[in-house]
């Protein structure tokens, strides 16, 4: 696969590239890949030997011990042999690319059989002697070969061209800086306490209640005739008030509405066009013969949903029709 064919899959913008010479190796796979490999199956074929030198017990029958001295590093050659044969596969362990997952494997399986080397060590100097086997140095010494191979690889010369001239892709969501934290609002202030109800006042001192041009009605005659009270509830309920009350909502201010949301339209690409997610995978492709559905144009790309319900992002959107 050219450099071009991979900026097209991986949705690259502007990648950065280099004129380096051609890269031989032995198939498909390079001098470095080759090399880990061979280190690999190596320390798998002697991990079936007895670390103990009495009883016999390997790394695959002694406890949870295999895990880490050699079960991920398996793991690691197994994911390095598949992206060669199969480049659409796996290619990254989480937010690690494969080669960063390779060398942490190798680099925490070289601590554990350096742990163990550092015990039998210190048993040979405390007592009669150590009671592990060859098998533990020859495995520490493999584990220290991966790591070269994988962590110190991109400085060495002769190994650092399996480094070069790679695609740039964007990063992981996990592996991109962090954002700032922002400091708390500060709590509202609270509201000043109301002030407590004056008394009642008495009938004496309570305010004069007016009809319209008519006697003012006091506390002492306010319930002298039904007629009275008649005459200041038609006063009140008046066409004239009436009036004042609609010239009141008419001169307050118009409620603002809510914003529209956007709506989705079809948009018509002029040619075949990749739909990738947040971090640049393509996840399918539209073409000149169909509409697809955009359900959010965010200027400089879009939102499209597929018929099977995927949702991508359509980052060329020169020369789109939108129907």
């Amino acid at each position: 696969m050219t450099d071009d064919q991979l900026n097209e899959e991986y949705d690259v913008e502007a990648p950065v590239h280099t004129e380096e010479p051609p890269q031989y190796g032995v198939g498909p796979f390079t001098i470095r890949e080759v090399a880990l490999v061979g280190v690999w199956l190596v320390a798998f074929v002697v991990s079936f030997f007895s670390v103990f030198q009495r009883d016999f017990a390997s790394v695959w029958t002694w406890n949870l011990q295999w895990v880490l001295t050699i079960g991920v590093p398996s793991v690691a050659v197994f994911l390095i042999v598949l992206r060669r044969l199969s480049p659409q596969g796996i290619r990254r362990v989480g937010s690690l690319g494969i080669d960063q997952f390779a060398s942490v494997a190798f680099s925490v399986a070289a601590v554990v059989w350096l742990n163990m080397v550092w015990g039998s060590i210190a048993l040979t100097i405390d007592g009669p002697g150590s009671p592990y086997s060859w098998v533990m140095w020859v495995e520490f010494v493999l584990m220290v070969a991966g790591v070269v191979l994988t962590v110190f690889a991109p400085i060495i010369p002769v190994l650092e061209q399996d480094f070069r001239g790679r695609p740039e892709i964007p990063a992981h969501r996990s592996a991109r800086p962090v954002r700032a934290v922002s400091p708390r609002p500060a709590p509202a202030p609270r509201p000043a306490a109301e002030p407590e109800p004056e008394a009642y006042a008495t009938p004496a001192e309570q305010p004069a209640y007016y009809d319209t041009g008519a006697q003012p009605v006091t506390g002492a005659n306010l319930g002298t005739t039904e007629a009275t009270r008649t005459a200041a509830f038609e006063a009140g309920g008046s066409r004239d008030g009436f009036e004042r009350f609609e010239q009141s909502l008419s001169s307050a201010e118009p409620v603002q509405e809510a914003p529209a949301r956007q709506q989705a339209f079809w948009a018509l690409v002029p040619e075949e066009r990749d739909v990738v997610d947040e971090i640049g995978i393509p996840q399918f492709r539209i073409g000149p013969t169909a509409w697809a559905l955009v359900v959010e144009d965010r200027g400089d790309s879009f939102v499209v949903r597929h018929e099977d319900g995927r949702t991508g992002y359509l980052r060329d959107v020169s020369g789109v029709t939108r129907g």
